[in-house]
This record gives C-alpha cells, structure tokens and sequence, in this order.
C-alpha cells in the first residue's frame, strides 16, 4: 500500500511537471490552474505517504536515504506553495516541478527497506533537528532555481536579441527578491538546524560538535549563506553575483545531504 501510495505521488507530481512546462511554453492560464491544483495534490499526497512510512517504521521517517529525499522533496513543495502564497513569480512553478520531480525520481532510485533504528537516533530530536533543516533546504532551493533563472534571464538581457526565455521569465529585480526572501528564511531554518543538532550531540555524545564529516559540511555550507546574507546586506551584493552564490550554496547543501554520507561516513553516515 504505500509503495502504491509513492507510486502515485510520482506520478501525479509528474503531471504538474508536465502541466508546468506546458504552460511555459504556451502561457494559457487555463494550463497553469491545472498545473497549481495538480502540484497541491502532490504536496498533500507526499505528506500522506511520509504519515504511511511513519506509521511502518514506527519513528519519524527520516533515517534512510529514501525517507531523506523524500522529505526534502515534500520540503521544497510546500515551500514553494507557501512562498506562491504571497508572492507572484513569473514561470517559477515550472523550474521548481523540475527540481521536485527530480527529487522523487532520486528517492526512487534509493532503497527503500526498513532498518532498525540506530541508538544514537532513538530521540526526540531527530524530527526536530532533521525537519528543520530540511525546510530550510527546502527554501534554499528555491533561490537556486531562482538563480538558474535569474542567469538565463540576464544571458538573454546581455545578448539583446531576446529570445525564446525573455518573455517567459520574470524580470532581473523580482527574481532577485526572490533570492533575498527564500534565502533569508532558508537561513534561519538552517541555523536552528544546526542549533537543534549541535544540542542533541550534547545530550547523544557528551560534546557540542564532533567535527564529523557531516557536521563539517553542514558548517561550510552555512558560512557560504552567511557569506552570502552579509555581503548582499553590507556590501550590496546583489544581481548575478547573489544568483551564483544562491546555486553554489545549493552544491554544497546537495554533496552535504548524498556525497558525505558516500564519500566520507562518519556517525551521519546511517542516512544511504
């Protein structure tokens, strides 16, 4: 039943992907309600499958590789639902379906077995620390895909002959307040999941921070955002500069999520 009920939101999720890109390419509104109610049904059916997987594994579900993407993906959903909430962005639903659908079919790839719980992860901290984190991912990854826009809008603005995107995607300032707003509220999710994880290890391990590969990374992705919040704050970084930094931190929280736990172990490396 719930391999079926994932099925589903792979599948519904691609048809709003499918919904999304072809309201980008013809711009007929009727497309785009369909593409708005579609991705809702993904979102709600995502979280009826992460409530099914809680309900079989008997703890949050946010332990494996599969249940890791999985939430992520439900992260950036909601995240984008909500940011759509207040905020109108031309042809943003387009690129971040992708992202979503891209997710779900990673998710899919990975293993979807039932382990049994580590000690170390026998707490009520692992909801708290994992989920905030994870929503601040899924913000972040907003401001990557706006910052994927926000290049190919300025390549077409640099080439002067406005091509096939210009049309289609929002102007360089809106997308740049895109950038501020996800990245800012991505940021402060990220904070406190460092700050939620940093006093679990305390109660878990005696110790603040183990400098653990996990941990280490976490941190410099951090720094890049703080990097990134500072200078656009202090320094007027803004324009394509903040859409590189915006996708450069996105790097860093994806090897951060898959390539730590495959390249480098270490105590997070229970999440493949």
């Amino acid at each position: 039943m719930s391999y079926l009920l994932f099925q589903t939101v792979v599948f519904v999720t691609f048809l709003a992907c499918s919904a999304y890109c072809v309201f980008f390419v013809s711009q007929k509104s009727r497309v785009r309600n369909v593409a708005r109610v579609l991705l809702v049904s993904s979102g709600v059916l995502q979280t009826l499958y992460i409530l099914s997987r809680y309900y079989l594994v008997g703890h949050a579900p946010i332990t494996s590789q599969h249940e890791t993407v999985v939430v992520f993906a439900w992260a950036t959903t909601w995240a984008y639902l909500s940011f759509r909430w207040r905020y109108t962005v031309k042809n943003f639903g387009a690129f971040v379906s992708l992202l979503i659908m891209f997710l779900l079919v990673l998710s899919s790839l990975a293993s979807r077995e039932i382990s049994e719980l580590v000690p170390a992860l026998q707490s009520w901290w692992l909801p708290v620390h994992a989920g905030v984190s994870l929503f601040g991912y899924g913000f972040l990854s907003l401001a990557f895909c706006g910052g994927l826009m926000y290049l190919l809008q300025e390549r077409e603005l640099k080439s002067k002959r406005f091509g096939y995107f210009f049309p289609r995607l929002p102007s360089l300032e809106a997308l740049d307040q895109l950038n501020s707003h996800c990245l800012t509220v991505g940021f402060v999710f990220l904070s406190l999941g460092i700050v939620s994880g940093s006093i679990w290890a305390r109660q878990a391990w005696g110790t603040y921070w183990q400098w653990d590969p996990k941990e280490t990374w976490s941190l410099i992705t951090w720094f890049i955002y703080l990097i990134q919040i500072h200078q656009r704050f202090t320094a007027g970084w803004r324009g394509k500069r903040a859409a590189i930094m915006a996708i450069s931190g996105f790097l860093a929280v994806a090897f951060t999520l898959w390539g730590v736990s495959y390249l480098l172990g270490g105590v997070h490396s229970y999440a493949r």
